[in-house]
C-alpha cells in the first residue's frame, strides 16, 4: 500500500462551494445559519484576520467559535485551538510559544480566560464587520491548526498540522461515510475537542447541516450522522427512545464496552457504528465498522495508511501525518520530534496482519477518559507530594459511560496518615478534572513485577473490584476506599 501523495482541494475552498445555498448550515442553542450567511460571516472574519499568522480560539457549541476557525483557515492563519481544561501556567505556556494575534472566544469564556492571565480576548461577532475582500488561497504545506495534547503538569505538546494533512483526512472520511446536502449532522460535543471540531467542519465541506446543539436537543430534530464518545453514546442507549433515522455513528477516544454498543444499537436501530483509532500526530489509521444487519470489520486501515510493528511500537505513515511538536528555542520557534522518513509513532503497541490493525494498549501511561487523554504519571506525582503518602500507582479501570477513568492505590504512613478528604483537595488544586482518579484506596502495598517495576495490571484488577464509598472525612486507613462523585 503506498503513501498518497497528490494534493486535494483544501478545506474552506470546500465549505465555498455550497455558499450560494439558502438552506441551513449550522444551528446552534439560539439559532441557524444558512450557507449564505455562514460563508458571508467567513469572509468578512477573514478579511479582519489576513496578515496574522497564528490566532488563538477557546471555541465552544456556538456559530461563532466554528465561523471564526473556519475564516482563519480560508484566510491562511493558524488556529491554535485551546481547550477548557488547561491549567493556567498550561495555557501561559501555549500562549508564549504560538505567540498570537488575538485570543479569541464567545463571551461566556472570558472570565476564563481572564483567570488564565489573558489581558484581552476578543469575541467572534466583534470581527465580522469589516468588509469581503479579496483573500489569497492558502498553500497546502500552510500550517492549519496548533492543537494541544496531553500534558497534565509542565508544558503542554503543541502538535501541527499543516492543509494538506486535513485535506487528505477530509478524503477519507468522504470516501468511507455517504454525507451530502439533505443530511444532518450532529456535533453535540463541545468544538474545543477536535474528533466535533472535524466532525463540524467534514459536515459544511459536505453541503449538511450541522447542529452544535446538545444531543438529546440534536435527535428531536432527526439528525442522519452522529459524531459521538462513549460518554454521549452512553446517555442516548439510556434515553430509551428510538432514532431510526440515525445512519452513522462516528466515535473516537476508548473503545466502548460490546454491551455498551449492543444497548446503543437498540435505540438506533439503522445505524452503522463506526470506531476511529487514530492520535493527534497521525489522524486517521484504523476502524472498526458495524452495519444495522451484523456485518463487522474490525481494524482495517484506511486508505493510504501504511502501519509496521518495531519494537512493538506500532509506526504509521500516511499523508494525514502531522508536521511535529511546536516549541520555543530562545527567540527561535520550532518544529521538533516529528515523523523520520515519514513514519511516526505515538507509542501505541498493537500488531498487522492482513491489513487489520489489532491494538495491544499504549506503551506510554495513558487513558482516553470521556473522549480526552489523560497522562497517569502526573496523577501519581500528585499523589506522592502529599505528606504521608509513601507510594502511589495510578491505572485506568472500564467505566460504562466515559470508557476509562483512573484509580489510584495508594500507600501511606502509619500514625498521622492523610485523610481522604486531604488527599482528593491535594490533587483536585493540582489537575484537571478529567484526570483526577474516580477511585483512591488504601492498600498495604502496591503490586510490584519481579524487577520492581509497579505491576499496573494486577493493580487496575485490585482496583476494578474495590468501589465502595468510604466517609469523605475519616482518616485513610488500610483497605479504605475512596470513590470521587459522578463526573
Amino acid at each position: 500500500m503506498t503513501v498518497q501523495t497528490m494534493t486535494s482541494e483544501l478545506l474552506a475552498a470546500r465549505v465555498a462551494r455550497h455558499s450560494g445555498r439558502r438552506d441551513a448550515a449550522i444551528v446552534d442553542a439560539t439559532g441557524e445559519i444558512s450557507y449564505r450567511e455562514l460563508w458571508d460571516r467567513v469572509e468578512r472574519t477573514a478579511g479582519s484576520l489576513t496578515g496574522m499568522r497564528r490566532v488563538a480560539v477557546l471555541p465552544s457549541s456556538d456559530i461563532g467559535s466554528l465561523i471564526v476557525v473556519l475564516a482563519a483557515m480560508h484566510a491562511g492563519v493558524s488556529v491554535v485551538l485551546l481547550h477548557r481544561h488547561l491549567l493556567p501556567e498550561e495555557f501561559s505556556d501555549a500562549i508564549r510559544v504560538c505567540r498570537p494575534s488575538l485570543i479569541i472566544a464567545h463571551p461566556r469564556q472570558h472570565a476564563r480566560l481572564h483567570r488564565w492571565g489573558a489581558d484581552t480576548v476578543v469575541a467572534p461577532e466583534h470581527l465580522t464587520a469589516g468588509r469581503v475582500t479579496p483573500i489569497e488561497p492558502p498553500t497546502p504545506d500552510a500550517e492549519l491548526l496548533v492543537g494541544i495534547t496531553s500534558g497534565t503538569t509542565g508544558p503542554p505538546k503543541l502538535f501541527v498540522r499543516d492543509q494538506a494533512s486535513w485535506a487528505a483526512t477530509l478524503d477519507r472520511s468522504d470516501s468511507l461515510f455517504e454525507l451530502g446536502p439533505g443530511d444532518r449532522v450532529s456535533a453535540s460535543g463541545t468544538l474545543d475537542h477536535t474528533h466535533f471540531l472535524y466532525g463540524a467542519l467534514h459536515g459544511l465541506t459536505r453541503g449538511a447541516t450541522v447542529d452544535l446543539r446538545a444531543a438529546v436537543h440534536a435527535l428531536e430534530d432527526a439528525p442522519t450522522h452522529l459524531y459521538s464518545v462513549p460518554t454521549i453514546a452512553w446517555d442516548i442507549a439510556h434515553s430509551n427512545a428510538r432514532h431510526p433515522g440515525v445512519r452513522e455513528v462516528l466515535s473516537s477516544a476508548a473503545r466502548w464496552p460490546l454491551s455498551g454498543r449492543a444497548a446503543l444499537a437498540t435505540v438506533l436501530p439503522n445505524a452503522t457504528l463506526t470506531h476511529f483509532y487514530g492520535a493527534s500526530e497521525l489522524s486517521f489509521v484504523s476502524y472498526d465498522r458495524r452495519t444495522p444487519d451484523g456485518v463487522e470489520v474490525v481494524g482495517a486501515l484506511f486508505d493510504g495508511v501504511e502501519v509496521e510493528t518495531r519494537n512493538e511500537l506500532l509506526n504509521v505513515r500516511s499523508d494525514m501525518l502531522f508536521d511535529g511538536y511546536l516549541c520555543r528555542v530562545g527567540e527561535r520557534t520550532t518544529l521538533t520530534n516529528g515523523p523520520v522518513d515519514g513514519w511516526m509513532t505515538v507509542g501505541d503497541r498493537g500488531s498487522v496482519e492482513q491489513g487489520r490493525l489489532t491494538l495491544l494498549g499504549r506503551g506510554s501511561e495513558t487513558i482516553v477518559r470521556a473522549g480526552l487523554t489523560v497522562e497517569l504519571a502526573p496523577i501519581e506525582a500528585a499523589l506522592l507530594s502529599i505528606p504521608g503518602v509513601l507510594d502511589a500507582g495510578v491505572v485506568g479501570i472500564p467505566d460504562d459511560r466515559a470508557g476509562e477513568v483512573s484509580a489510584a492505590g495508594v500507600v501511606v504512613a502509619k500514625g498521622d496518615s492523610p485523610t481522604a478528604a486531604q488527599i482528593r483537595r491535594h490533587v483536585r488544586s493540582m489537575l484537571p478534572s478529567p484526570s483526577l482518579p474516580v477511585v483512591i484506596a488504601v492498600l498495604d502495598a502496591l503490586p510490584r513485577t519481579p524487577r520492581g517495576k509497579l505491576d499496573r495490571q494486577a493493580l487496575g484488577a485490585t482496583l476494578a473490584t474495590v468501589r465502595t464509598v468510604g466517609s469523605p472525612d475519616a482518616p485513610v486507613t488500610t483497605n479504605q476506599t475512596v470513590n470521587a462523585p459522578p463526573s
